[in-house]
């Protein structure tokens, strides 16, 4: 086997493992979506991305180790595609959660989250009614905000103690009231009348201290979803960055391997050719 061909085998079994982090992403943002984020799609482009990424490399390795052009090619174009597709997925991912983030609240180790810090896109999916409602049920029966409770030598722990803890957006933003509401601590999901006035914040109105209920249907909540999302996304994409960078140079060493296999065998049929008209074969009587 000419060196091209080993080279082209050796790419395409790197190809092969950088899949796996393309392919565990996609089932992290999908373990994700189960427990906690509960936005089932989004994880599907990225396993399908690494999938086939793993069917094209072993293509081919194939077509490296047995000299196959039409494979070779195939290989080719389908990594074109695959490239394009992951760009066009980190684009995507970093267009939709570009906007909001938390917002520091005072004497609060935690953030709180406001749907009007963000838009576009995803924004509209998750604040669409019929959407909300599957995704806040998915919310509910994960039991994100049942599971916030602790004690400490079984006494429950203080309202000072919560509040030095840092949250997720979800349980900021589903499983208590926004601060500005006024309510008073009383345990992580039960909060009675505060010292002031109810703030005016449309939220907290649709507080309610019913273990199904809590803030499922609070902006907070949408919020806290959207700001889950945004961090697991930026997580994946900066793995997917850098098994971009690493599939762009594979494939620019591919190619040129490919290419010089093939200025190999037009120098070898030229190389025949002129031999067969330097030595006619003899003819016979």
């Amino acid at each position: 086997m000419r060196a091209s061909n080993h080279l082209i085998g050796v790419v395409n079994f790197l190809t092969f493992l950088l899949s796996i982090p393309i392919l565990a992403g996609g089932i992290w943002l999908s373990s994700k979506a189960n427990s906690t984020d509960c936005m089932k799609f989004l994880q599907w482009p990225l396993i399908v991305i690494g999938v086939s990424l793993m069917v094209v490399s072993l293509a081919g390795f194939a077509g490296s180790c047995y000299r196959n052009t039409f494979l070779m090619y195939l290989y080719m174009w389908a990594m074109f595609f695959i490239i394009a597709a992951l760009i066009g997925f980190v684009v995507f991912a970093y267009a939709v959660t570009d906007k909001g983030s938390g917002r520091p609240v005072l004497n609060r180790a935690y953030l709180e989250y406001n749907l009007e810090d963000y838009s576009g896109w995803l924004e509209r999916k998750v604040s669409d009614p019929g959407y909300w409602a599957k995704l806040s049920s998915c919310i509910r029966d994960s039991r994100v905000c049942s599971k916030m409770g602790r004690t400490f030598h079984g006494v429950p722990e203080t309202s000072d103690m919560f509040f030095s803890r840092k949250l997720s957006p979800i349980e900021s933003g589903c499983c208590k009231p926004p601060t500005d509401c006024g309510y008073g601590y009383v345990n992580e999901t039960l909060w009675g009348p505060g010292g002031g006035l109810v703030g005016t914040n449309s939220d907290c109105g649709r507080w309610s201290n019913d273990q199904r209920q809590l803030c499922y249907d609070c902006d907070s909540c949408k919020a806290g979803v959207l700001a889950s999302l945004k961090h697991s996304w930026r997580k994946v994409s900066v793995i997917n960055i850098v098994v971009l960078i690493l599939l762009v140079i594979f494939y620019v060493i591919a190619y040129a391997a490919l290419r010089n296999n093939k200025r190999m065998d037009n120098d070898e049929s030229y190389g025949e050719t002129r031999m067969t008209k330097s030595h006619p074969t003899a003819m016979h009587f």
